[in-house]
């Protein structure tokens, strides 16, 4: 099955010093491949006009509903979730990440995660900047992401 994650409103390139927050330049966003916190997939600048990313993974029952793992899935069975990983890149290409959105598999509804397994394919639609104008971090469940199933 294919994971598509479909970004908007990415926060931009350099972002500001604020209370709490250091401020970083040269921002990018990408998935964390599991258990290697530098490996990104798909890294896009902050200041894109959008960014999306496919996910392979597979679907397994289990009882009370799917199970979704693959290469980029992060979590225990009933647990599982994609990291976005915010970082700033030095001039030498060096990802540092300093800040990751935790996108939850456990808010999909049901009917939507049975259509996607039925479609082969599940879709999150979400905006990648916060309240607060910085890059999107922390549990992101809805009304922060809107998951459908692909048509066949």
């Amino acid at each position: 099955m294919l994971i598509r994650i479909e970004a908007s409103d990415l926060p931009g390139r350099d972002c500001p010093e604020a209370p709490g927050f250091p401020g970083y330049r040269n921002v990018h966003v990408g998935v964390q491949r599991r258990a290697r916190p530098g490996e990104l997939l798909g890294p896009h600048r902050g200041d894109a006009p959008a960014a999306a990313w496919e996910l392979e993974v597979t679907a397994t029952a289990r009882e009370g509903g799917w199970d979704l793992r693959g290469p980029y899935v992060q979590g225990p069975p009933g647990g599982r979730f994609v990291y976005l990983s915010w970082g700033a890149v030095d001039k030498d290409g060096v990802f540092s990440m300093f800040r990751r959105a935790k996108v939850l598999f456990d808010a999909v509804p049901a009917e939507v995660l049975e259509a996607a397994v039925r479609s082969g394919q599940l879709v999150a639609r979400l905006g990648l900047t916060d309240g607060a104008g910085h890059p999107l971090c922390a549990a992101v469940r809805p009304p922060l992401v809107q998951w459908s199933a692909a048509t066949p």
